[in-house]
């Protein structure tokens, strides 16, 4: 009997057993699978040497006790190739429901090539002596193959059908996996004598065990919690059986740990990790360096366990309980208000990155409301990025009055965008998300330049127009290369800077504020002007304006509107005003609706007056007719 190729594979098997259960893991459904090829490939090389064995002593065992074992040999053949599939379907198949109806499709195939093999002849050959076994042939045999390469076609032609489904590293595994187990089985069909389909199995484990399901591949190596890579798959097995867990996040602050030494540190961190790796009923991941994530099955075992988390953490850490972390909290009781893993990790960063509704006691609780508010602002993003990508930007335009030369000599570029069904979409919706993540730069840009093309194919010095007012964001008065940018789009369409007037908020010039000078300098240089927009808002304060050097000051509504309702109001706003007047800056005052506004506003000296009392802002086409029917109307 030549059976040690067979042993070689048995031990391993038992050596891949011996590393793989002592090591701590997430009871991943790929992990199942993965248990269950194992034993149908142990169980495959078993009895192959059974069957070794028991056809070397045929004469002395019943014939059927035989047969049973050498076609239960060929049958666990199939079961490994049964075992692939269902493991390459883990991840093809997105629910739970899907995958037992696909599976039990394939299960049912496997069982009739089983029963072929249990129903056909089977033969034996040996070698001269009589004893040594040589190989079995034989319809049983011939059977094993056709329906064993029926299910490596299925394998590979989901591996190519469905590859954006399956992750590269799985794909990669299986394929040579079986490409092992195929060889073998192609090298001993053509030279039956040599009987490696066995051992070739167990190396195809020995692949996928190191390639994937290696369990120290989801730990992370300093903390020893289970990584991200393995929530993400843990999460995912979920959200695809539509079942709900709870999610506690701890988020620690980057300065928590700076007063302590570093083995302190090291000895904080390390009594805190034991601890959490002992609560019950609970997965613990390190999402982030400073950030872990506890999943609970239930929000039942959340809330149970919840208060002893926290009394612990109040307690402090070290011998005396002399070192304190406080971290912040998130908790998500249920997390099917998202919809998959990729959204709940989104949801936890838009959560973090709006964390000015932490309390004081640091915890915020994750419910339905937040999750629509993240997905609206993911929506709005996608919207962003179709505008801008398609060219669905548009500018408005908001004429603006001269109180002295009673007509209107400018206009406010305003920045609107199209939906897909062509719908504006108004700039309170957008632009502090355009703003968060960064598209606002390529915004306001398409934006200057769409106003450039327009000062200069429309001639608007024909309408009487001084100049057109572009707004600049935040984020844009930080950006080192404005001037630069913007002066070459002027150049593009040779555009006279007289006729740009940017606005600057007072945010905008706390921020960067080097930067926005820079700015600043080179475009005034360059023949732009600027204004100081909203002011009257927020953390108002004379000096932006003796700091700026701006030459238009615009008053915002709220401040208009206060003149009128608040009596004390009216002493802020007139000292503004003589302030302003005295420095020689003219004045814009915004959100004027009314006549009795206006006619205020006229007496109290302002130079420009704009607001819906005029004109709400306009398309280009309907401007340059409103602007040329005034004109018209001011000539009679």
């Amino acid at each position: 009997m030549h059976i040690q190729v067979q042993c070689c594979g048995i031990i391993l098997m038992l050596l891949l057993l011996f590393f793989y259960l002592r090591q701590r893991r997430v009871s991943l459904k790929t992990e199942q699978a993965f248990l269950r090829a194992f034993c149908v490939t142990l169980a495959c090389i078993v009895f192959d040497i059974l069957s070794i064995v028991v056809i070397a002593r045929k004469e002395e065992l019943p014939n059927l006790f035989v047969e049973l074992i050498c076609k239960s040999y060929l049958a666990t053949l199939l079961g490994v190739a049964l075992c692939a599939l269902s493991y390459i379907c883990v991840d093809v198949y997105s629910t739970k429901k899907h995958y037992k109806k696909e599976v039990l499709k394939y299960q049912l195939s496997a069982l009739v090539g089983m029963l072929f093999i249990y129903i056909l002849p089977i033969h034996y050959q040996f070698g001269e002596d009589g004893k040594t076994v040589l190989y079995t042939y034989g319809p049983s045999v011939i059977s094993t193959y056709i329906f064993a390469v029926g299910l490596l076609i299925v394998i590979f032609y989901l591996m190519k059908k469905e590859k954006n489904k399956i992750s590269p590293r799985r794909r990669e595994a299986v394929g040579l996996w079986m490409g092992i187990w195929l060889c073998a089985s192609l090298i001993q069909f053509l030279n039956n004598e040599l009987l490696i389909v066995g051992y070739a199995c167990s190396l195809g484990m020995v692949v996928l065990y190191l390639k994937l399901e290696n369990p120290e591949t989801n730990l992370d190596r300093q903390t020893g919690l289970f990584n991200h890579g393995a929530m993400v798959q843990y999460a995912k097995e979920f959200y695809k059986k539509e079942q709900g867990f709870s999610l506690l996040t701890i988020v620690f602050e980057r300065s928590f740990h700076k007063h302590m030494h570093t083995d302190t540190r090291r000895m904080v961190r390390m009594e805190m990790i034991e601890f959490l790796l002992k609560i019950p009923d609970a997965f613990v991941f390190k999402n982030a360096e400073d950030e872990i994530l506890i999943v609970f099955k239930d929000q039942e075992a959340a809330e149970d366990r919840m208060a002893g988390i926290f009394e612990r953490f109040e307690k402090g850490w070290g011998k005396e309980g002399e070192f304190h972390v406080k971290p912040y909290w998130l908790y998500m009781p249920d997390s099917r208000i998202v919809n998959n893993v990729e959204d709940m990790l989104y949801l936890i960063r838009y959560i973090r990155q709006n964390n000015n509704e932490f309390s004081e006691n640091h915890y915020i609780y994750i419910d339905a409301d937040k999750a629509a508010a993240m997905y609206q602002e993911k929506e709005t993003a996608q919207l962003l990025v179709n505008a801008i990508e398609k060219d669905w930007v548009e500018v408005y335009y908001q004429p603006i009055y001269s109180t002295r030369e009673h007509r209107f000599i400018s206009a406010e570029a305003l920045v609107r965008i199209k939906d897909e069904e062509g719908k504006i979409v108004p700039p309170g919706v957008f632009i502090d998300v355009a703003e968060k993540n960064g598209m606002i730069l390529r915004l306001g840009e398409m934006v200057f330049e769409k106003v450039c093309r327009f000062v200069k194919e429309n001639a608007v010095e024909q309408y009487g127009l001084h100049y057109i007012e572009v707004n600049l964001s935040v984020v844009q008065c930080a950006y080192e290369q404005l001037a630069e940018d913007y002066i070459k789009i002027m150049e593009k369409y040779n555009v006279n800077p007289d006729f740009i007037n940017l606005e600057i908020t007072e945010s905008a010039s706390l921020s960067a504020k080097k930067t926005l000078l820079n700015n600043m300098k080179n475009l005034i240089k360059y023949g732009i002007r600027f204004s100081l927009d909203d002011f009257g808002t927020g953390q108002s304060n004379l000096n932006y304006i003796v700091d700026m050097p701006v030459d238009i000051v615009k008053f915002d509504k709220d401040m208009i509107n206060a003149y009128f309702e608040n009596g004390k109001a009216k002493y802020v706003m007139d000292a503004a005003m003589h302030m302003v007047h005295g420095m020689d800056l003219e004045i814009v005052s915004e959100g004027i609706e009314t006549k009795e506004q206006y006619q205020t506003m006229k007496e109290l000296g302002i130079s420009y007056i704009q607001g819906y009392y005029f004109s709400k802002p306009l398309s280009e086409k309907q401007f340059l007719e409103f602007i040329a029917a005034a004109q018209r109307e001011a000539m009679n």
